[in-house]
């Protein structure tokens, strides 16, 4: 489990988050909150690409504020960023080898793919570089995520750039990740479809917690934020 204690961050005499107590004690659960109310910069510093500026991070109750983002990554954390990104020389395929920990097999690797709505014929053998679309990438990233074994898997805004189609396949994903009582799931997101299928939601607003919701609480936080409604176009 992961649990944030006091945890400040601040830049140039501006904080940025305030504070922050939080327990991931659920299997899924989503950051929600109006731009700039800190919600990647908490997601950088569980994954360790930002060191708060004052607080803990618990991590199966041992402080791992210190740890570099490699030992993270080694004891089951895992990320996703916003903007994927790009690996030249490196094919989809060796990247999902190298997610997973294991020599997959075509036909498997390409079971991942079109989870994420890639047709493997035509993306197994690509690199990874910038003949791929951003929306491309993103789902080769969230597809190398999902094969991860990890303890705890953070995804940063994971419908950026996503197609409606491709969106319907993102929350399948999500909602098999949400099962697996062997992990946690952390997603920073405004879409409401990804906010129904939480069992917690957390509410940040100018880098503080302002609301901790269960699923059952799920009315009231979508008052609170009309940052989650979901138009037409997912790139909203």
């Amino acid at each position: 489990m992961i649990e944030l204690v006091n945890v400040s961050y601040e830049i140039d005499n501006k904080k940025i988050l305030d504070n922050i107590n939080i327990k991931f004690d659920s299997n899924f659960t989503v950051i929600t909150g109006p731009n700039g109310s800190g919600k990647s910069t908490l997601a950088k510093i569980i994954m360790g690409i930002i060191k708060p500026t004052s607080g803990k991070i618990l991590f199966n109750g041992e402080d791992i504020a210190s740890w570099s983002i490699d030992k993270r990554a080694k004891e089951g954390i895992s990320f996703s960023f916003q903007q994927p990104v790009k690996f030249k020389g490196l094919t989809v395929h060796d990247l999902i080898n190298i997610a997973s920990g294991q020599e997959l097999e075509a036909c498997d690797a390409c079971e991942v793919l079109s989870q994420v709505g890639l047709c493997a014929k035509e993306y197994i053998n690509r690199e990874i570089d910038n003949s791929l679309s951003g929306g491309e990438l993103k789902r080769i990233e969230i597809a190398s995520v999902s094969v991860r074994n990890s303890k705890v898997t953070i995804f940063d805004e994971p419908e950026a750039g996503i197609d409606l189609w491709s969106f319907n396949n993102l929350i399948k994903i999500f909602r098999n990740l949400r099962d697996k009582n062997n992990s946690k799931t952390i997603i920073i997101s405004h879409q409401e479809r990804i906010i129904n299928i939480a069992d917690k939601i957390i509410l940040l607003d100018s880098g503080k917690v302002k609301e901790i919701k269960s699923k059952d609480e799920l009315g009231n936080v979508m008052e609170l934020t009309p940052c989650c409604r979901v138009g037409g176009n997912l790139n909203e």
